[in-house]
């Protein structure tokens, strides 16, 4: 029988657009002492390490072999992980299989980007086909806007009701010390900045962001004997449909709805808003976490702009969503899924301080995605 495992230790840096002071192992240095310093371990303490990010973004190759000092990892077991949008999530739910097998007692995974270091942009477009492939992958402003337009035809939402998440996961992010973009935006700021594609703005898109997350997970005897605030780890599931994304799937996103459904199959939740008190969701755009909801059973089909309306998922409404600012606030591409995974924890401890939200958490959400159609959902618990 696998082991039940916990989360014991999180850290992350100071999110930001430029950080020339450091280079990427310093960066993953500064996250993994401080998932040390929170689970209060020593380097020796762990048994293996995983890492990842998306090297085509910054064009620097094979981290994990000169990564070794950085984060501690000398002579230990472990693995290097890139599975685009959802690395970070997907180190993740690696540590939880590693702590789980019974192998290991103590597992530390770090996700990081530095994508000043490269060219994002250039980097996705250079893994499509300069013609058939301009359709689908030109960029994430393509699969978003292509998403506000099927989501404004059947639904009646307007350019509004997008405008309003993004305000919410401002003043979030503006709470949230780690947070990248602390913008003080108001509907005007929003809806007045500039079109990408329409419906599209340029403040509905995430950031381009430096940053490096780090998660500590044990086994459950090692957790109960370490750790004061174990955040247990009751579930986790990844569905990917590369070849429906590559058939023109998106923007309809049907893993989001084929992990929930397994996910909340397996965990008895019949009702999202009232089995589950906060959910921290991987939004690389307003638009997208707007039609997200629905496939995530947040709401009925077609209900979302009205969620939006009524200020249900603020920080102090009846069930939050995205208290630390979400990805279009901070947006380091291979920790960005690890980081819901790490708020998500830290709103279960009563540990987020100023973002913590004002209801009581005993159950929390964290999703990933990214290209190729790829859906993570991890659900963690107070106690199990």
């Amino acid at each position: 029988m696998a082991n039940r495992v916990a989360i014991v230790g999180v850290g992350q840096t100071h999110h930001t657009a430029h950080r020339p002071d450091v280079n990427q192992v310093e960066l993953m240095n500064e996250a993994v002492r401080a998932a040390l310093r929170d689970a209060d371990l020593s380097i020796k303490d762990v048994d293996a390490f995983l890492m990842g990010n998306m090297e085509l973004f910054e064009g620097s190759y094979l981290v994990d072999m000169w990564a070794v000092d950085g984060i501690g990892s000398y002579m230990k077991p472990g693995a290097k992980i890139t599975s685009g949008g959802t690395t970070g999530a997907s180190l993740a739910i690696a540590a939880f299989e590693y702590a789980a097998s019974g192998l290991f007692d103590i597992v530390l995974a770090v996700g990081f980007e530095k994508q000043e270091e490269g060219n994002t942009q250039a980097g996705i477009v250079a893994g499509s086909d300069p013609l058939w492939g301009r359709w689908i992958f030109t960029s994430s402003l393509g699969i978003f806007a292509r998403t506000a337009l099927e989501y404004m035809r059947r639904t009646g939402a307007r350019e509004e009701h997008a405008a309003m998440l993004r305000v919410k996961a401002d003043r979030c992010a503006c709470r949230n010390p780690y947070a990248h973009l602390k913008l003080n935006l108001t509907m005007e700021d929003v809806l007045n900045s500039r079109m990408l594609v329409y419906p599209l703005r340029f403040l509905d898109m995430c950031p381009v962001s430096n940053g490096a997350c780090a998660l500590i997970v044990a086994s459950e005897a090692v957790a109960r004997r370490i750790s004061d605030k174990p955040v247990w780890v009751a579930d986790w599931v990844t569905v990917h449909d590369l070849e429906g994304s590559l058939m023109g799937a998106m923007p309809d996103v049907r893993t989001h709805e084929i992990a929930a459904a397994e996910l909340y199959k397996r965990n008895q939740i019949t009702d999202v808003r009232r089995d589950i008190d906060v959910a921290e969701i991987y939004e690389p755009s307003s638009w997208g976490e707007l039609e997200w909801y629905e496939l995530y059973h947040f709401c009925e089909r077609g209900e979302a702009w009205k969620l939006a309306e009524k200020g249900t998922t603020d920080m102090e409404g009846e069930f939050p969503v995205n208290p630390s600012g979400g990805v279009v606030s901070t947006n380091p591409i291979g920790a960005t899924a690890m980081i819901r995974i790490a708020e998500a924890a830290l709103q279960v401890r009563g540990d987020a301080g100023t973002h913590q939200v004002t209801r009581e958490v005993r159950t929390a959400l964290a999703t990933g995605w990214g290209g190729s159609d790829w859906t993570t959902m991890v659900l963690l618990k107070k106690s199990l």
